[in-house]
């Protein structure tokens, strides 16, 4: 099978980031995708927007970016979701992000098994778990998905411990930043100070615990680390003038799973997984377009 065959699902909240002078498609699940599709690879996303013209917007955006927009369900009873991002600090946005919004209503639609069934790689978060419907669609899809990739991506206050430990023992690949490795590990008791300092041991405890394949740990502008079967793997952060981070980690794993799929060594596919989140960085918005050799022709590398 080659690449660009690979069918790689993505699951989850499709909305509007609502910035003090623009608003911008976004979502974690739909900047993967996005990401995947400017890799070539055949990414889709299961989703729901409302049927109003925020909702036509991004169904009209999705087939710009090539997703397929069949899986993309459209509710007549809730709006499109929209976040509201304070990028005051450019290394690190937060979110007001609306409840009760479509995303948090997708329904366990005929066909949906079978889509996931034949998928390579399922990738889902913890946010669009916040609501009981979606969370029980999202479980019956864990329940078929070959390979599972848990983007932790915790965002206050949608979510709680008993939510995001279910998902971690359900997931093969799972991917957070330090803050997020920092508030798991005091889930169990350890000092955060502790555990920052000792990265490897952090994230071995996790990998452990939740029996992963893989445990990728984003650091900000000082890079990532991974840790799997053959070791613990660090690449530095590449420095880059920073536009905005805003998709910056969803990059990050859509580049990782890019160069995983090719199977590639844990060394060079971190070093590109990093780079990829580096060039975001440098751009406004969460999705610009790009392909493998953008990115392989910056200057940092």
């Amino acid at each position: 099978m080659t690449m660009n065959n690979y069918m790689i699902t993505c699951f989850g909240e499709i909305l509007w980031d609502v910035l003090p002078t623009s608003r911008q498609p976004g979502g974690a699940p739909m900047n993967v995708a996005a990401d995947l599709r400017n890799f070539g690879l055949n990414a889709q996303l299961i989703s729901r927007v409302g049927s109003d013209d925020l909702g036509r917007e991004l169904i009209d955006f999705l087939a710009q970016k090539g997703i397929p927009t069949a899986l993309v369900q459209v509710g007549q009873t809730h709006l499109t979701g929209v976040a509201k991002a304070n990028i005051s600090d450019s290394n690190e946005v937060t979110y007001k992000i609306l409840q009760p919004v479509a995303w948090d209503y997708i329904m366990p639609e005929p066909g949906l098994i079978n889509v996931v069934k034949q998928s390579e790689v399922f990738v889902y978060g913890s946010l669009a778990a916040r609501s009981q419907q979606t969370y029980e669609t999202l479980l019956a899809l864990l329940e078929v998905a070959p390979h599972k990739v848990f983007d932790v991506n915790l965002r206050a206050p949608h979510y709680n411990q008993k939510l995001v430990e279910e998902l971690l023992h359900r997931a093969d690949i799972a991917k957070l930043n330090e803050h997020e490795l920092v508030e798991l590990s005091g889930w169990y008791g350890h000092e955060p100070e502790r555990w920052t300092a000792d990265l490897k041991g952090a994230m071995q405890q996790l990998r452990e615990r939740y029996n992963l394949e893989t445990l990728c740990v984003t650091l900000g502008p000082d890079g990532a680390a991974m840790l799997d079967a053959s070791g613990f793997t660090k690449q530095a952060g590449f420095p880059v003038e920073v536009a905005d981070t805003i998709g910056s980690g969803d990059a990050f794993l859509a580049g990782f799973l890019y160069k995983t799929l090719q199977g590639e060594s844990p060394k060079k596919t971190l070093e590109f997984a990093c780079a990829t989140g580096a060039y975001v960085a440098t751009k406004q918005g969460a999705t610009p377009n790009f392909t493998e050799e953008t990115i392989l022709e910056q200057s940092f590398l």
